[in-house]
Protein backbone atom coordinates (compact mmCIF):
# COMPACT_ATOMS: atom_id res chain seq x y z
CA UNK A 1 0.00 0.00 0.00
CA UNK A 2 1.28 3.47 -0.91
CA UNK A 3 0.18 6.68 0.81
CA UNK A 4 -0.58 9.59 -1.54
CA UNK A 5 -0.09 12.88 0.38
CA UNK A 6 -1.72 16.24 -0.24
CA UNK A 7 1.46 17.85 -1.57
CA UNK A 8 1.76 15.23 -4.31
CA UNK A 9 -1.96 15.58 -5.07
CA UNK A 10 -1.56 19.37 -5.44
CA UNK A 11 1.45 19.06 -7.77
CA UNK A 12 -0.18 16.34 -9.88
CA UNK A 13 -3.44 18.29 -10.11
CA UNK A 14 -1.57 21.33 -11.42
CA UNK A 15 -0.03 19.09 -14.11
CA UNK A 16 -3.49 17.80 -15.06
CA UNK A 17 -4.89 21.34 -15.21
CA UNK A 18 -2.04 22.38 -17.54
CA UNK A 19 -2.75 19.38 -19.79
CA UNK A 20 -6.50 20.02 -19.85
CA UNK A 21 -6.50 23.82 -20.23
CA UNK A 22 -6.53 23.85 -24.04
CA UNK A 23 -9.93 22.09 -23.94
CA UNK A 24 -13.20 23.75 -22.95
CA UNK A 25 -15.57 21.67 -20.83
CA UNK A 26 -19.21 22.57 -20.24
CA UNK A 27 -19.24 20.47 -17.07
CA UNK A 28 -17.35 17.98 -14.96
CA UNK A 29 -18.95 14.67 -14.01
CA UNK A 30 -17.32 13.26 -10.93
CA UNK A 31 -17.45 9.62 -9.92
CA UNK A 32 -18.20 9.65 -6.19
CA UNK A 33 -16.66 9.24 -3.87
CA UNK A 34 -13.12 8.85 -5.21
CA UNK A 35 -13.31 11.62 -7.79
CA UNK A 36 -14.92 14.30 -5.61
CA UNK A 37 -11.80 16.04 -4.28
CA UNK A 38 -9.99 15.88 -7.63
CA UNK A 39 -13.08 17.21 -9.43
CA UNK A 40 -13.33 20.17 -7.10
CA UNK A 41 -9.66 21.01 -7.62
CA UNK A 42 -9.95 20.62 -11.41
CA UNK A 43 -13.12 22.74 -11.49
CA UNK A 44 -11.20 25.52 -9.72
CA UNK A 45 -8.19 25.22 -12.03
CA UNK A 46 -10.24 24.99 -15.22
CA UNK A 47 -12.88 27.56 -14.26
CA UNK A 48 -15.74 25.07 -14.63
CA UNK A 49 -18.75 25.90 -12.44
CA UNK A 50 -21.00 22.97 -13.43
CA UNK A 51 -19.94 19.87 -11.45
CA UNK A 52 -22.25 16.85 -11.52
CA UNK A 53 -22.08 13.55 -9.66
CA UNK A 54 -22.52 9.88 -10.47
CA UNK A 55 -22.43 7.61 -7.41
CA UNK A 56 -20.95 4.16 -7.86
CA UNK A 57 -19.71 1.31 -5.76
CA UNK A 58 -17.22 -1.32 -6.92
CA UNK A 59 -15.00 -1.60 -3.84
CA UNK A 60 -15.77 -2.08 -0.17
CA UNK A 61 -12.55 -0.67 1.28
CA UNK A 62 -9.88 -2.65 -0.64
CA UNK A 63 -12.21 -5.58 -1.47
CA UNK A 64 -13.61 -5.61 -5.00
CA UNK A 65 -17.30 -6.49 -5.42
CA UNK A 66 -18.53 -8.84 -8.13
CA UNK A 67 -20.18 -6.01 -10.10
CA UNK A 68 -20.40 -2.24 -10.16
CA UNK A 69 -23.44 -0.50 -8.74
CA UNK A 70 -24.49 2.86 -10.21
CA UNK A 71 -26.69 4.38 -7.53
CA UNK A 72 -27.62 7.66 -9.17
CA UNK A 73 -26.71 9.64 -12.23
CA UNK A 74 -26.97 13.02 -13.88
CA UNK A 75 -28.23 14.27 -17.21
CA UNK A 76 -25.90 15.43 -19.99
CA UNK A 77 -28.71 17.18 -21.87
CA UNK A 78 -27.47 20.38 -23.52
CA UNK A 79 -23.79 19.67 -22.83
CA UNK A 80 -21.26 19.47 -25.68
CA UNK A 81 -18.10 18.48 -23.81
CA UNK A 82 -17.78 16.89 -20.36
CA UNK A 83 -14.77 15.87 -18.28
CA UNK A 84 -15.43 12.58 -16.42
CA UNK A 85 -13.21 12.34 -13.33
CA UNK A 86 -12.21 9.57 -10.92
CA UNK A 87 -9.23 9.23 -8.60
CA UNK A 88 -7.72 6.08 -10.16
CA UNK A 89 -8.29 3.62 -12.98
CA UNK A 90 -7.58 0.58 -10.81
CA UNK A 91 -9.46 -2.20 -12.56
CA UNK A 92 -10.88 0.43 -14.95
CA UNK A 93 -14.33 -1.11 -14.65
CA UNK A 94 -15.86 1.90 -12.89
CA UNK A 95 -14.77 4.37 -15.57
CA UNK A 96 -15.75 2.01 -18.36
CA UNK A 97 -19.24 1.44 -16.96
CA UNK A 98 -19.85 5.10 -16.11
CA UNK A 99 -18.82 6.14 -19.64
CA UNK A 100 -21.17 3.49 -21.09
CA UNK A 101 -23.93 4.69 -18.77
CA UNK A 102 -23.47 8.34 -19.80
CA UNK A 103 -23.20 7.51 -23.51
CA UNK A 104 -26.49 5.60 -23.25
CA UNK A 105 -28.22 8.96 -22.72
CA UNK A 106 -27.64 9.54 -26.46
CA UNK A 107 -27.08 13.31 -26.25
CA UNK A 108 -23.89 13.08 -28.34
CA UNK A 109 -21.85 14.74 -25.60
CA UNK A 110 -18.09 14.41 -26.03
CA UNK A 111 -16.73 12.62 -22.96
CA UNK A 112 -13.10 13.09 -21.90
CA UNK A 113 -11.87 10.94 -19.00
CA UNK A 114 -9.29 11.88 -16.38
CA UNK A 115 -7.73 10.21 -13.33
CA UNK A 116 -4.71 10.81 -11.11
CA UNK A 117 -3.36 7.32 -11.50
CA UNK A 118 -3.81 4.28 -13.72
CA UNK A 119 -2.78 0.67 -13.26
CA UNK A 120 -1.36 -1.37 -16.15
CA UNK A 121 -4.08 -3.95 -15.53
CA UNK A 122 -6.87 -1.40 -16.06
CA UNK A 123 -9.41 -2.42 -18.72
CA UNK A 124 -10.02 1.29 -19.45
CA UNK A 125 -7.41 3.84 -20.54
CA UNK A 126 -8.30 7.34 -19.31
CA UNK A 127 -7.66 10.15 -21.81
CA UNK A 128 -5.59 11.97 -19.17
CA UNK A 129 -3.70 10.57 -16.18
CA UNK A 130 -0.49 11.46 -14.34
CA UNK A 131 1.13 8.34 -12.90
CA UNK A 132 1.03 4.60 -13.25
CA UNK A 133 0.32 2.73 -10.03
CA UNK A 134 1.46 -0.79 -9.25
CA UNK A 135 0.01 -1.15 -5.76
CA UNK A 136 -3.04 -0.13 -3.73
CA UNK A 137 -3.09 3.66 -3.28
CA UNK A 138 -4.29 5.19 -0.03
CA UNK A 139 -5.19 8.80 -0.86
CA UNK A 140 -4.74 11.45 1.82
CA UNK A 141 -8.52 11.94 2.09
CA UNK A 142 -8.91 8.25 2.94
CA UNK A 143 -6.41 8.34 5.81
CA UNK A 144 -6.16 11.91 7.10
CA UNK A 145 -9.84 12.38 7.96
CA UNK A 146 -10.59 9.14 9.77
CA UNK A 147 -12.62 9.38 13.00
CA UNK A 148 -10.53 9.31 16.13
Amino acid sequence: MRYYPYEEFRDDTNKLVASLLPTHFDAIVTIARGGLILSHALAQGLGVRDVRVVNTRLYDNAVKRSCIEIMNSCSLEGLNSVLVVDDIADSGETLREVVRHLEAQKYGTKLVTCTKKKKKSSVFEPDFWIQEASEWIEFFWERDFMPI
